[in-house]
C-alpha cells in the first residue's frame, strides 16, 4: 500500500493522506523477494575465512579457546601443547602438553587439558588455503594458552573515606 502526501488549500497547514491499491503487486513482490533472501542466506553454509599465514592459525586458535570457570579450576595458569595439522586442516597426531603452570593442582591441570582439547576439537579441521596447507603440514606448532582473567577483587572499604553525617 502506497501513500501520497499532499497539500490541502493554500495554507500548507493541513496533509491528507490517501492510499492506492496499485502499488500492492511490487510490495508483495518485494515481500516475498526479502523472504527468499533471508531463508536463502539462513540455510546457506557459512564459509569460514581462510587461514592463509601462521599468524591466522594462532589467531584462530585464541578465538576457539575458552578456559575452564575460576568456580571449577584457578585462573592464571598457563598450558603449551604442541600440535601439527595436515593439508586438510585435521590434527596429525596426538597433542603433546609440553608446559603446565607450576601453580597447578591435579584437578586445574585436567580441567585446562581438557579446555585445549575442546579448542582444538572446535577449530579442526582448520580451513586452510592451498599454499598454507602445503607449508603447514606436518610441522609441529607449539600454542600457549593463557588465561589471564583474574576474579574480580573486593572494593575495599576505607574508614577515613566514608562521608560522616554531623
Amino acid at each position: 500500500m502506497t501513500f501520497a502526501l499532499g497539500n490541502r488549500g493554500q495554507s500548507g497547514g493541513e496533509r491528507q493522506v490517501r492510499s492506492t491499491r496499485a502499488g500492492r503487486p511490487r510490495l508483495r513482490r518485494i515481500g516475498q523477494a526479502a523472504a527468499l533472501l533471508l531463508v536463502w542466506s539462513s540455510c546457506a553454509p557459512a564459509e569460514p575465512a581462510q587461514v592463509n599465514t601462521i599468524r591466522d592459525v594462532f589467531a584462530r586458535l585464541r578465538t576457539c579457546w575458552k578456559p575452564p570457570p575460576p568456580s571449577r579450576a584457578n585462573p592464571g595458569i598457563d598450558i603449551t601443547v604442541i600440535v601439527s595439522f595436515n593439508r586438510a586442516g585435521e590434527i596429525l597426531g596426538h597433542p603433546r602438553i609440553t608446559y603446565e603452570s607450576e601453580q597447578a593442582d591435579d584437578n586445574d591441570r585436567l580441567m585446562y587439558r581438557i579446555a585445549v582439547m575442546e579448542a582444538l576439537q572446535r577449530c579442526t579441521p582448520m580451513p586452510f588455503t592451498e599454499g598454507m596447507a602445503g607449508a603447514i603440514a606436518g610441522r609441529p606448532f607449539a600454542v600457549q594458552f593463557h588465561n589471564r582473567k583474574l576474579p574480580p577483587q573486593p572494593v575495599e572499604k576505607r574508614a577515613w573515606l566514608t562521608p560522616k553525617i554531623l
